[in-house]
Formats: C-alpha cells, sequence, structure tokens
C-alpha cells in the first residue's frame, strides 16, 4: 500500500510520520525503514528503525529514487514497512508526468511485495494533482 501524507512546509507532516514509524515499531513484525536526507531525525526513532540518509547516494530524479526504494526491498525481505519524509528534499526533478508514474509504479510494487510505503510531500493539499489526491 502507497500513502501520502501531504500538507505545507510546517504542518506536522513530519511529527505524524515519526509518530507512525514509532507506532509501527511496536505493532508490525516485520523491519521497519525510514528514508531521509539526512539523519536529523535520528534521535526521534527506535533503535529498532534502519535509517537511510538519501543524502549519500545522488538521488535527484523519480526513476533513479524508484530504483532505489526496489534496491531496499530487494535486500530485505522481511521489511513491512518504508517511511519516506520529505521527498520534495530527495528528489529535485520537477516532472509532474513522471512523478505520477512514480506513485503509480510504487502502488504497484507495494501490492506485489506486501510492503507499506508511507511519503510526505510538501504541497498544499488543494494544489494536489488528482493522482496523489488517490493515496492520501
Amino acid at each position: 500500500m502507497l500513502k501520502l501524507i501531504i500538507g505545507r512546509k510546517g504542518t506536522g507532516k513530519t511529527k505524524q510520520l515519526i509518530d507512525s514509524i514509532n507506532e509501527a515499531v511496536n505493532t508490525e513484525n516485520g523491519h521497519i525503514v525510514f528514508i531521509n536526507n539526512g539523519t536529523r531525525h535520528v534521535f526521534d526513532l527506535s533503535s529498532k528503525v534502519r535509517l537511510i540518509d538519501t543524502s549519500e547516494y545522488s538521488i535527484t530524479k523519480y526513476n533513479t529514487f524508484y530504483g532505489f526504494l526496489c534496491g531496499v526491498m530487494a535486500q530485505d525481505y522481511d521489511i513491512s514497512n518504508i517511511f519516506v519524509d520529505s521527498v520534495n528534499k530527495i528528489i529535485t526533478e520537477d516532472d509532474i508526468v513522471v512523478a505520477g508514474e512514480l506513485f503509480k509504479s510504487l502502488d504497484d510494487v507495494t501490492t506485489k511485495h506486501n510492503v507499506n510505503i508511507i511519503i510526505t510531500v510538501s504541497i498544499d493539499v488543494a494544489d494536489a494533482p488528482e493522482y496523489m489526491k488517490k493515496y492520501l
């Protein structure tokens, strides 16, 4: 399942995401992964959560990000949840068509591999394209 948490900057998306991560640690049997551009939230997370800092990799495009997420899933079949904070800070590509293709592809792969992916996106709900609204 793919789920998006969208809202303008400063609306509490990251706090909501971190609360969801810590809840998943207590309720899920699988491995939990947190993907972020940096390590600023490392002390907010349980030590059971795998933190991946995307600033260590050259991820700037949607297709690269998709491949990266598939690689994360492929290396650990026990992952139940992947949380991604501020996808806008990870991907600098500004192509709305490719973004829509990314979310569709992620929805397909999460269903196939029984993994939940929750992503925060900094965009006003009113400005969100229709393809995003279906994942709210």
